[in-house]
Protein backbone atom coordinates (compact mmCIF):
# COMPACT_ATOMS: atom_id res chain seq x y z
CA UNK A 1 0.00 0.00 0.00
CA UNK A 2 1.03 3.59 -0.58
CA UNK A 3 1.04 6.33 2.02
CA UNK A 4 0.68 8.98 -0.67
CA UNK A 5 -2.54 10.95 -0.92
CA UNK A 6 -5.16 9.17 -3.02
CA UNK A 7 -5.42 10.49 -6.58
CA UNK A 8 -9.09 10.20 -7.62
CA UNK A 9 -10.32 9.32 -11.07
CA UNK A 10 -12.06 12.69 -11.55
CA UNK A 11 -12.65 16.01 -9.76
CA UNK A 12 -14.56 19.13 -10.82
CA UNK A 13 -12.57 22.33 -11.38
CA UNK A 14 -14.52 25.11 -9.64
CA UNK A 15 -13.19 28.62 -9.01
CA UNK A 16 -14.13 31.72 -7.06
CA UNK A 17 -16.19 33.08 -9.95
CA UNK A 18 -18.54 30.11 -9.79
CA UNK A 19 -18.81 30.45 -6.00
CA UNK A 20 -19.54 34.17 -6.19
CA UNK A 21 -22.22 33.66 -8.85
CA UNK A 22 -23.96 31.00 -6.76
CA UNK A 23 -23.87 33.32 -3.74
CA UNK A 24 -25.33 36.10 -5.89
CA UNK A 25 -28.20 33.81 -6.87
CA UNK A 26 -28.84 32.85 -3.26
CA UNK A 27 -28.91 36.49 -2.22
CA UNK A 28 -31.20 37.42 -5.11
CA UNK A 29 -33.92 35.13 -3.83
CA UNK A 30 -34.27 33.52 -7.24
CA UNK A 31 -32.90 30.00 -6.85
CA UNK A 32 -35.03 27.98 -9.26
CA UNK A 33 -35.20 28.45 -13.04
CA UNK A 34 -34.93 32.16 -13.78
CA UNK A 35 -32.58 34.83 -15.18
CA UNK A 36 -29.36 32.85 -14.72
CA UNK A 37 -30.75 29.84 -16.58
CA UNK A 38 -31.83 32.10 -19.45
CA UNK A 39 -28.40 33.73 -19.50
CA UNK A 40 -26.71 30.33 -19.55
CA UNK A 41 -28.88 29.20 -22.48
CA UNK A 42 -28.11 32.37 -24.42
CA UNK A 43 -24.36 32.22 -23.80
CA UNK A 44 -24.27 28.51 -24.67
CA UNK A 45 -25.90 29.29 -28.01
CA UNK A 46 -23.34 32.04 -28.63
CA UNK A 47 -20.52 29.63 -27.77
CA UNK A 48 -21.73 27.13 -30.36
CA UNK A 49 -22.04 29.86 -32.94
CA UNK A 50 -25.56 31.22 -32.68
CA UNK A 51 -28.69 30.25 -34.58
CA UNK A 52 -29.33 27.37 -32.19
CA UNK A 53 -32.05 26.96 -29.60
CA UNK A 54 -30.62 25.86 -26.24
CA UNK A 55 -32.77 24.44 -23.44
CA UNK A 56 -31.16 23.99 -20.01
CA UNK A 57 -32.28 20.85 -18.20
CA UNK A 58 -31.48 19.06 -14.96
CA UNK A 59 -29.61 16.18 -16.63
CA UNK A 60 -28.56 14.87 -20.01
CA UNK A 61 -30.92 11.96 -19.39
CA UNK A 62 -33.89 14.32 -19.20
CA UNK A 63 -32.63 16.14 -22.30
CA UNK A 64 -32.54 12.89 -24.28
CA UNK A 65 -36.03 12.03 -23.04
CA UNK A 66 -37.38 15.43 -24.07
CA UNK A 67 -35.76 15.22 -27.50
CA UNK A 68 -37.21 11.79 -28.24
CA UNK A 69 -40.65 12.85 -27.02
CA UNK A 70 -40.51 15.96 -29.17
CA UNK A 71 -39.86 13.99 -32.37
CA UNK A 72 -42.80 11.72 -31.58
CA UNK A 73 -41.10 8.51 -30.43
CA UNK A 74 -43.65 6.17 -28.91
CA UNK A 75 -44.96 2.59 -28.75
CA UNK A 76 -44.16 0.59 -31.87
CA UNK A 77 -41.12 2.69 -32.72
CA UNK A 78 -37.53 1.45 -32.68
CA UNK A 79 -34.50 3.54 -31.71
CA UNK A 80 -31.04 2.27 -32.62
CA UNK A 81 -28.36 2.73 -29.97
CA UNK A 82 -24.92 1.26 -29.20
CA UNK A 83 -24.66 -1.41 -26.53
CA UNK A 84 -21.41 0.24 -25.48
CA UNK A 85 -22.94 3.17 -23.59
CA UNK A 86 -24.39 4.21 -20.25
CA UNK A 87 -27.86 2.95 -19.41
CA UNK A 88 -29.45 6.42 -19.80
CA UNK A 89 -29.17 6.17 -23.59
CA UNK A 90 -31.47 3.14 -23.55
CA UNK A 91 -33.76 3.94 -20.65
CA UNK A 92 -35.11 7.12 -22.25
CA UNK A 93 -36.36 5.00 -25.15
CA UNK A 94 -38.21 2.76 -22.68
CA UNK A 95 -39.72 5.79 -20.93
CA UNK A 96 -41.69 6.41 -24.13
CA UNK A 97 -42.76 2.81 -24.67
CA UNK A 98 -40.49 2.41 -27.70
CA UNK A 99 -37.97 -0.36 -28.33
CA UNK A 100 -34.20 0.19 -28.09
CA UNK A 101 -32.32 -1.76 -30.76
CA UNK A 102 -28.76 -2.51 -29.64
CA UNK A 103 -25.84 -2.61 -32.09
CA UNK A 104 -22.09 -3.04 -31.77
CA UNK A 105 -19.43 -0.35 -31.99
CA UNK A 106 -16.42 0.22 -34.22
CA UNK A 107 -13.06 -1.08 -33.01
CA UNK A 108 -11.42 2.07 -34.42
CA UNK A 109 -13.06 4.67 -32.16
CA UNK A 110 -15.46 2.72 -29.87
CA UNK A 111 -18.38 4.65 -31.39
CA UNK A 112 -21.52 3.16 -32.92
CA UNK A 113 -20.70 1.20 -36.07
CA UNK A 114 -22.36 2.65 -39.17
CA UNK A 115 -22.58 -0.88 -40.59
CA UNK A 116 -24.42 -1.91 -37.41
CA UNK A 117 -26.94 0.89 -37.90
CA UNK A 118 -27.53 -0.14 -41.52
CA UNK A 119 -28.19 -3.77 -40.62
CA UNK A 120 -30.59 -2.78 -37.80
CA UNK A 121 -32.85 -0.48 -39.84
CA UNK A 122 -36.46 -1.67 -40.19
CA UNK A 123 -39.71 0.05 -41.22
CA UNK A 124 -40.18 0.80 -37.50
CA UNK A 125 -36.89 2.67 -37.09
CA UNK A 126 -37.78 6.13 -35.77
CA UNK A 127 -34.38 7.40 -34.62
CA UNK A 128 -30.73 6.67 -33.98
CA UNK A 129 -28.79 7.91 -30.95
CA UNK A 130 -25.07 8.08 -31.74
CA UNK A 131 -22.94 8.39 -28.59
CA UNK A 132 -19.68 10.33 -28.95
CA UNK A 133 -17.54 8.11 -26.72
CA UNK A 134 -14.87 9.71 -24.50
CA UNK A 135 -14.96 12.94 -26.52
CA UNK A 136 -14.26 11.51 -29.99
CA UNK A 137 -17.02 12.21 -32.50
CA UNK A 138 -18.93 9.50 -34.33
CA UNK A 139 -18.83 9.26 -38.14
CA UNK A 140 -21.66 11.76 -38.45
CA UNK A 141 -21.71 12.35 -42.23
CA UNK A 142 -22.47 8.69 -42.86
CA UNK A 143 -25.06 8.55 -40.06
CA UNK A 144 -26.86 11.66 -41.29
CA UNK A 145 -26.82 10.33 -44.85
CA UNK A 146 -28.44 7.10 -43.64
CA UNK A 147 -31.05 9.15 -41.80
CA UNK A 148 -31.99 11.00 -44.99
CA UNK A 149 -32.06 7.81 -47.03
CA UNK A 150 -34.24 5.87 -44.58
CA UNK A 151 -36.23 8.76 -43.11
CA UNK A 152 -35.30 8.46 -39.45
CA UNK A 153 -34.25 11.10 -36.93
CA UNK A 154 -30.85 11.62 -35.27
CA UNK A 155 -30.50 12.62 -31.61
CA UNK A 156 -26.84 12.94 -30.56
CA UNK A 157 -25.84 11.79 -27.10
CA UNK A 158 -23.02 14.27 -26.54
CA UNK A 159 -22.58 13.66 -22.80
CA UNK A 160 -18.83 13.22 -23.41
CA UNK A 161 -18.51 15.62 -26.32
CA UNK A 162 -18.07 19.21 -25.19
CA UNK A 163 -16.23 20.78 -26.97
CA UNK A 164 -15.80 18.05 -29.58
CA UNK A 165 -15.41 18.87 -33.27
CA UNK A 166 -16.29 16.65 -36.21
CA UNK A 167 -14.48 17.75 -39.37
CA UNK A 168 -13.91 21.24 -37.88
CA UNK A 169 -17.57 21.63 -36.80
CA UNK A 170 -18.53 21.69 -33.14
CA UNK A 171 -20.80 18.88 -32.03
CA UNK A 172 -24.13 20.60 -31.46
CA UNK A 173 -23.95 22.49 -34.77
CA UNK A 174 -24.45 19.56 -37.16
CA UNK A 175 -27.65 18.75 -39.05
CA UNK A 176 -28.99 16.26 -36.51
CA UNK A 177 -32.45 16.87 -35.01
CA UNK A 178 -31.08 17.54 -31.52
CA UNK A 179 -27.91 17.20 -29.47
CA UNK A 180 -27.77 16.71 -25.70
CA UNK A 181 -24.79 17.61 -23.50
CA UNK A 182 -24.11 16.62 -19.89
CA UNK A 183 -22.82 18.84 -17.08
CA UNK A 184 -22.54 16.08 -14.48
CA UNK A 185 -19.80 16.52 -11.88
CA UNK A 186 -17.11 14.58 -13.78
CA UNK A 187 -17.73 16.06 -17.23
CA UNK A 188 -15.55 18.54 -19.16
CA UNK A 189 -17.57 21.35 -17.56
CA UNK A 190 -20.09 21.00 -14.76
CA UNK A 191 -23.16 22.50 -13.14
CA UNK A 192 -23.15 19.76 -10.48
CA UNK A 193 -26.10 18.09 -12.15
CA UNK A 194 -27.48 19.34 -15.44
CA UNK A 195 -27.51 19.24 -19.22
CA UNK A 196 -28.29 21.24 -22.34
CA UNK A 197 -30.54 20.26 -25.24
CA UNK A 198 -29.57 21.96 -28.50
CA UNK A 199 -31.60 22.04 -31.72
CA UNK A 200 -32.08 24.07 -34.90
CA UNK A 201 -35.71 22.96 -35.14
CA UNK A 202 -38.09 25.55 -33.58
CA UNK A 203 -40.88 22.99 -33.23
CA UNK A 204 -38.64 20.62 -31.27
CA UNK A 205 -37.44 23.52 -29.11
CA UNK A 206 -40.98 24.71 -28.38
CA UNK A 207 -42.16 21.23 -27.44
CA UNK A 208 -39.13 20.62 -25.20
CA UNK A 209 -39.62 23.92 -23.37
CA UNK A 210 -43.25 23.07 -22.63
CA UNK A 211 -42.53 19.49 -21.58
CA UNK A 212 -39.52 20.54 -19.49
CA UNK A 213 -41.84 22.04 -16.85
CA UNK A 214 -45.06 20.07 -16.41
CA UNK A 215 -46.46 20.89 -19.86
CA UNK A 216 -47.24 24.44 -18.71
CA UNK A 217 -47.76 27.00 -21.45
CA UNK A 218 -45.74 29.75 -19.72
CA UNK A 219 -42.33 30.01 -18.12
CA UNK A 220 -42.52 30.25 -14.34
CA UNK A 221 -39.94 33.03 -14.54
CA UNK A 222 -42.16 35.06 -16.87
CA UNK A 223 -45.21 34.53 -14.68
CA UNK A 224 -43.55 35.58 -11.45
CA UNK A 225 -41.60 38.59 -12.71
CA UNK A 226 -44.24 40.27 -14.85
CA UNK A 227 -45.25 43.83 -13.86
CA UNK A 228 -48.82 42.93 -14.70
CA UNK A 229 -50.82 40.14 -13.07
CA UNK A 230 -49.78 37.00 -14.93
CA UNK A 231 -51.00 34.19 -12.72
CA UNK A 232 -52.92 32.41 -15.46
CA UNK A 233 -51.37 29.45 -17.25
CA UNK A 234 -52.56 26.34 -19.05
CA UNK A 235 -51.32 22.77 -18.93
CA UNK A 236 -51.23 21.74 -22.58
CA UNK A 237 -49.48 18.37 -22.18
CA UNK A 238 -48.55 15.90 -19.40
CA UNK A 239 -45.01 17.20 -18.99
CA UNK A 240 -42.06 16.50 -16.71
CA UNK A 241 -39.99 18.28 -14.04
CA UNK A 242 -36.74 18.70 -15.95
CA UNK A 243 -35.83 22.39 -15.51
CA UNK A 244 -32.36 23.59 -14.50
CA UNK A 245 -32.37 25.86 -11.41
CA UNK A 246 -30.47 29.14 -11.36
CA UNK A 247 -28.05 27.84 -8.72
CA UNK A 248 -26.80 25.23 -11.21
CA UNK A 249 -26.85 27.70 -14.12
CA UNK A 250 -24.75 30.10 -12.02
CA UNK A 251 -21.96 27.54 -12.04
CA UNK A 252 -22.48 26.87 -15.75
CA UNK A 253 -22.03 30.45 -16.98
CA UNK A 254 -18.49 30.56 -15.58
CA UNK A 255 -17.58 26.99 -16.47
CA UNK A 256 -18.53 27.83 -20.06
CA UNK A 257 -16.11 30.78 -20.06
CA UNK A 258 -13.33 28.41 -19.00
CA UNK A 259 -14.25 25.61 -21.41
CA UNK A 260 -11.73 26.48 -24.15
CA UNK A 261 -8.95 26.50 -21.55
CA UNK A 262 -10.23 23.26 -20.06
CA UNK A 263 -10.10 21.55 -23.46
CA UNK A 264 -6.59 22.84 -24.15
CA UNK A 265 -5.31 21.46 -20.86
CA UNK A 266 -7.07 18.13 -21.33
CA UNK A 267 -5.52 17.82 -24.79
CA UNK A 268 -2.08 18.56 -23.34
CA UNK A 269 -2.57 15.96 -20.60
CA UNK A 270 -3.74 13.37 -23.13
CA UNK A 271 -0.68 14.10 -25.27
CA UNK A 272 1.53 13.63 -22.19
CA UNK A 273 -0.02 10.23 -21.53
CA UNK A 274 0.26 9.20 -25.17
CA UNK A 275 3.95 10.10 -25.29
CA UNK A 276 4.92 8.56 -21.95
CA UNK A 277 2.91 5.34 -22.36
CA UNK A 278 4.25 4.49 -25.81
CA UNK A 279 5.85 1.06 -26.06
CA UNK A 280 3.76 -0.51 -23.31
CA UNK A 281 1.29 -3.35 -24.05
CA UNK A 282 -1.55 -0.84 -24.37
CA UNK A 283 -3.76 0.42 -27.16
CA UNK A 284 -3.91 4.20 -26.68
CA UNK A 285 -6.72 6.53 -27.80
CA UNK A 286 -6.12 8.83 -30.75
CA UNK A 287 -7.84 11.44 -32.89
CA UNK A 288 -9.69 9.83 -35.81
CA UNK A 289 -9.44 12.75 -38.27
CA UNK A 290 -7.00 15.68 -38.43
CA UNK A 291 -9.92 18.11 -38.67
CA UNK A 292 -11.57 16.74 -35.52
CA UNK A 293 -11.18 18.05 -31.99
CA UNK A 294 -11.27 15.57 -29.11
CA UNK A 295 -12.89 16.78 -25.90
CA UNK A 296 -10.80 14.29 -23.89
CA UNK A 297 -13.54 13.71 -21.35
CA UNK A 298 -11.85 10.33 -20.86
CA UNK A 299 -8.47 8.80 -21.56
CA UNK A 300 -9.42 5.15 -22.22
CA UNK A 301 -6.68 2.58 -22.78
CA UNK A 302 -6.97 -1.10 -23.73
CA UNK A 303 -4.74 -3.70 -22.14
CA UNK A 304 -3.25 -5.75 -24.98
CA UNK A 305 -3.37 -9.54 -24.88
CA UNK A 306 0.35 -9.73 -24.05
CA UNK A 307 0.10 -7.39 -21.04
CA UNK A 308 -0.11 -10.45 -18.72
CA UNK A 309 -2.14 -8.35 -16.26
CA UNK A 310 -5.93 -8.83 -16.35
CA UNK A 311 -7.94 -5.62 -16.41
CA UNK A 312 -9.55 -6.07 -12.99
CA UNK A 313 -6.18 -6.80 -11.40
CA UNK A 314 -4.67 -3.76 -13.11
CA UNK A 315 -7.29 -1.51 -11.49
CA UNK A 316 -6.66 -3.12 -8.10
CA UNK A 317 -2.91 -2.62 -8.44
CA UNK A 318 -3.44 1.03 -9.39
CA UNK A 319 -5.67 1.47 -6.32
CA UNK A 320 -2.94 -0.06 -4.14
CA UNK A 321 -0.71 2.73 -5.43
CA UNK A 322 -3.32 5.31 -4.48
CA UNK A 323 -4.66 5.98 -7.97
CA UNK A 324 -8.31 5.76 -8.97
CA UNK A 325 -9.29 4.34 -12.36
CA UNK A 326 -12.63 3.47 -13.93
CA UNK A 327 -14.19 1.38 -16.69
CA UNK A 328 -16.22 2.83 -19.58
CA UNK A 329 -18.50 1.05 -20.08
CA UNK A 330 -20.07 -2.07 -18.75
CA UNK A 331 -22.02 -2.57 -22.00
CA UNK A 332 -25.76 -2.80 -21.80
CA UNK A 333 -25.90 -6.37 -23.11
CA UNK A 334 -24.26 -7.47 -19.83
CA UNK A 335 -26.70 -5.72 -17.47
CA UNK A 336 -29.45 -8.03 -16.19
CA UNK A 337 -32.41 -5.87 -17.20
CA UNK A 338 -31.36 -5.15 -20.79
CA UNK A 339 -29.93 -8.63 -21.30
CA UNK A 340 -33.11 -10.36 -20.15
CA UNK A 341 -35.68 -7.92 -21.57
CA UNK A 342 -34.20 -8.01 -25.09
CA UNK A 343 -32.56 -11.48 -25.09
CA UNK A 344 -29.13 -9.98 -25.74
CA UNK A 345 -26.14 -12.29 -26.21
CA UNK A 346 -22.43 -11.47 -25.86
CA UNK A 347 -21.62 -12.92 -29.27
CA UNK A 348 -23.85 -10.28 -30.90
CA UNK A 349 -21.48 -7.55 -29.66
CA UNK A 350 -17.91 -8.85 -30.09
CA UNK A 351 -16.23 -5.43 -30.20
CA UNK A 352 -18.14 -4.06 -27.21
CA UNK A 353 -17.38 -7.24 -25.27
CA UNK A 354 -13.66 -7.06 -26.02
CA UNK A 355 -13.53 -3.39 -25.10
CA UNK A 356 -15.31 -4.03 -21.81
CA UNK A 357 -12.94 -6.85 -20.87
CA UNK A 358 -9.81 -4.80 -21.54
CA UNK A 359 -10.66 -1.09 -21.11
CA UNK A 360 -9.36 1.13 -18.30
CA UNK A 361 -9.97 4.87 -18.03
CA UNK A 362 -6.99 6.64 -16.47
CA UNK A 363 -7.44 9.79 -14.35
CA UNK A 364 -7.83 12.90 -16.51
CA UNK A 365 -9.13 16.16 -15.08
CA UNK A 366 -7.94 19.74 -15.22
CA UNK A 367 -6.93 20.02 -11.55
CA UNK A 368 -4.26 17.37 -12.09
CA UNK A 369 -0.68 18.59 -11.90
CA UNK A 370 2.25 17.39 -13.98
CA UNK A 371 3.35 15.51 -10.89
CA UNK A 372 -0.01 13.73 -10.78
CA UNK A 373 0.34 12.72 -14.43
CA UNK A 374 3.88 11.46 -13.87
CA UNK A 375 2.65 9.47 -10.88
CA UNK A 376 0.01 7.75 -13.03
CA UNK A 377 2.55 6.97 -15.76
CA UNK A 378 5.03 5.63 -13.21
CA UNK A 379 2.39 3.32 -11.73
CA UNK A 380 1.23 2.06 -15.13
CA UNK A 381 4.83 1.31 -16.18
CA UNK A 382 5.56 -0.44 -12.90
CA UNK A 383 2.51 -2.69 -13.22
CA UNK A 384 2.92 -3.54 -16.90
CA UNK A 385 6.70 -3.89 -16.90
Amino acid sequence: MTNREFLPFALPDLGQEEIDEVVDSLKSGWVTTGPKAKRFESEFSEYLGGGLECIAVNSATSGLHLALEAIGVGPGDEVIIPSYTFTATAEVVRYLGATPVFVDVSKCDFNIAVSGIESAITPNTKAVIPVHFAGQSCEMDEILELAKKHNFRVIEDAAHALPTKYKSKLIGTLESDATVFSFYANKTMTTGEGGMLVTRNPDIAARCRIMRLHGISKDAFDRYTSNKPAWFYEVVAPGYKYNMPDIAASIGVHQLKRLTGFQKKRAEMAAFYSEKLKGLPLTLPHLMRETDQHAWHLYPVLLDSDSQVPRDQFIELMAERGIGCSVHFIPLHLHPFWKEAYKLKQEEFPVSQRLYENEVSLPLYTKMTEGDLERVVEAVKEILS
